[in-house]
């Protein structure tokens, strides 16, 4: 390994490995995908499996500028959270950011009692799956035998 090599680049507050390719590094941001990182490095012409830890400075910068900054200038059937309920924009949320608003979409859901928000809040099934034999909680009830 080279002088100038870093084996920890930090990006949108995630600790990435640097020997990683930079599509697979991407990944480690919790809101990049495999496809949304190869559509950064297209987009800012960063060879994509060039060890993150090898690139220079001013690659890193702005590779870090746009994911924290710019990610948005990507066409928004890519972004992960389009038409927002609150402002009405696409964005593209990261780390935390996503989980906050996960737990504020079905706090909503729940606060106008719609039929998910009522699966949420009783803990069954939300998305249709059969629940006659599955997602049962609590003690298992076996069968009992007859005594010989």
């Amino acid at each position: 390994m080279e002088e100038g090599f870093r084996h920890i680049v930090r990006i949108a507050d995630t600790d990435l490995d640097g020997k990683k390719p930079v599509i697979h590094a991407l990944t480690g941001i919790k809101g990049i995908g495999l496809r949304m990182a190869r559509s950064i490095t297209n987009h800012l012409g960063i060879p994509a499996m060039a060890k993150l830890g090898e690139l220079d400075d001013e690659t890193i910068a702005k590779l870090k500028k746009f994911v924290e900054e710019e990610i948005e200038s990507l066409p928004s059937w890519m972004l992960n959270r389009r038409k927002d309920y609150h402002t009405g924009k696409d964005l593209h949320l990261l780390n935390k950011d996503i989980d906050f608003a996960r737990m504020l979409d079905i706090e909503r859901m729940i606060k106008i009692r719609a039929y998910r928000g009522m699966r949420h809040a009783r803990g069954y099934k939300v998305r249709g799956q059969r629940t006659r034999s599955t997602g049962r909680k609590g003690a298992t009830v076996g069968v009992i035998r007859r005594k010989k």
